[in-house]
């Protein structure tokens, strides 16, 4: 008796398609859902620099009953062989320069060698160090100066607080996350503000920060 040829079937059936798509989608989620808790990550981690710099300030002043970087006894108070007293007006509560200063005299150049000498904050002493000034998450550099002058050098209103915090390279989808975090999620409005890093000094922008491209977030205390 002559056996029946049955003809192999060809393809994938619709079980395996769906399989295969439902795996494809749980990859894609993981990657997706991945890559949210690292960006949640870098916006937390550049929100805790924003707030600890103040701590810096209070402690110093705590201990010292001076401002870090305008401290006129600073290499008496912290004994460091390293310190290095401000070239420009000294002792007025004022951290002189701007926040993003090169001038390794200025009191706002000095502040981070102050409050790592007096072990407040990590990082370099040195200040002919390539890594001397703090850089954030995203890669920007990080700074504070008075808020005296401010706005004619970064922005064209006035901000409030007495020192301003800047922090710039950060691109526009953390600038929206970092102000929901720290102030009211309006980076033209309130104690935290964004201006285009191409651009320094021009309108502050409101909501309609792209997410490619970097600003300087500055935030004032």
């Amino acid at each position: 008796m002559k056996a029946i040829s049955k003809s192999r079937q060809l393809g994938f059936t619709l079980i395996e398609i769906a399989i295969v798509l439902v795996i494809i989608g749980l990859l894609l989620g993981g990657v997706l859902k991945g890559q949210e808790m690292i960006n949640s990550a870098k916006v937390k981690n550049i929100a805790n620099d924003f707030r600890q710099i103040p701590v810096y300030i209070y402690g110093y002043q705590d201990r010292f009953r001076a401002i870090p970087g305008d401290d006129a006894r600073v290499v008496a108070n912290i004994s460091g062989s390293l310190a290095t007293t401000p070239a420009s007006s000294i002792g007025n509560s004022v951290i002189n320069g701007a926040w993003n200063s090169s001038t390794n005299t200025d009191e706002s150049y000095l502040f981070w060698q102050h409050v790592r000498l007096a072990g407040l904050a990590a990082g370099p002493t040195n200040i002919s160090d390539a890594t001397y000034i703090p850089r954030n998450a995203d890669g920007g550099i990080m700074g504070i100066q008075s808020n005296v002058n401010f706005i004619t050098i970064n922005a064209p209103t006035a901000m409030n607080g007495t020192y301003i915090i800047c922090s710039d390279g950060i691109l526009g989808k953390f600038v929206k996350q970092l102000d929901v975090t720290l102030d009211d999620g309006e980076t033209s409005t309130g104690s935290v503000r964004a201006v285009l890093q191409s651009a320094p000094g021009t309108a502050v922008l409101s909501t309609a920060v792209a997410d490619a491209n970097s600003y300087t977030v500055c935030m004032g205390v």
